[in-house]
């Protein structure tokens, strides 16, 4: 059965955050990912939209009872995708909803997003999150959408494992009170070598702005990442030294 126009203009709706709020969903798109969410979140998928050819090779598994499979041409497909090179299938996934913890922010390092604005940022630091074994990521509110299609791309399948949260961070305090808190700031203390837990919330600000003023007031460790010898970056890239700091911090 064709796709009708009006799904057709759902799914590319979900381009824009209003309408992802609208409904309460998102887009995965590509075999890898796709699969990767059917195995451990198949429970989050509203609707396969897929090649003739993918979905023949699609393993048998115990599908959730309202999940849908259509099989669609590479014509609608395209029509569907929000990518610019479709692959093969796409999945309307239901947005997941974690609750801000305490156990979770006093039993190892978690992260907040400062007002964090570009989407492959977004992506790698969920990425890095995955690879460190961070559980929980919080976004201040003003803060890329983790739903948006490019974050999703770029967090390749990390957005699966890593719990995020949209608060502002007088909650996250409220939430765990004597938190340590890191704050990734070009004038704090080489991290290299500072005595530092290994639990606590690191901050990571905006790109160009760093972390807004009512937030560094709640840091109690300020962090830096020292300019090698002759080195002359302006700065580093968020993503980077937030891999950096975390890795110090852990290790």
């Amino acid at each position: 059965m064709p796709v009708s126009k009006n799904t057709i203009k759902y799914i590319q709706s979900l381009r824009q955050k209003k309408f992802r709020q609208k409904y309460d969903k998102f887009v995965v798109e590509g075999d890898k990912m796709v699969r990767e969410l059917l195995e451990h979140r198949s429970e989050w998928v509203e609707t396969l939209f897929a090649l003739p050819n993918w979905m023949e090779h699609l393993p048998p598994q115990q599908w959730p009872p309202d999940l849908q499979a259509l099989t669609v041409s590479e014509n609608e497909l395209s029509r569907l995708s929000l990518l610019k090179t479709p692959n093969q299938v796409l999945a309307l996934v239901r947005q997941p909803r974690y609750a801000l913890r305490a156990a979770d922010l006093t039993g190892g390092l978690s992260l907040y997003l400062d007002d964090l604005q570009d989407p492959g940022n977004m992506g790698t630091l969920l990425r890095l999150a995955d690879w460190f074994g961070i559980s929980t990521v919080i976004c201040s509110p003003n803060c890329v959408e983790v739903f948006n299609p490019k974050v999703i791309q770029a967090s390749m399948g990390a957005f699966l494992r890593v719990s995020t949260i949209v608060a502002d961070f007088e909650a996250v305090r409220n939430t765990a009170p004597g938190l340590t808190i890191f704050g990734a700031d070009m004038e704090g203390e080489n991290v290299f070598q500072a005595d530092l837990p290994q639990t606590g919330v690191l901050v990571i600000g905006n790109e160009g702005a760093g972390i807004t003023p009512a937030v560094m007031e709640q840091v109690t460790h300020r962090v830096s990442i020292p300019r090698g010898k002759g080195g002359g970056a302006e700065s580093l890239n968020a993503a980077v030294a937030a891999g950096i700091i975390i890795g110090v911090l852990l290790n």
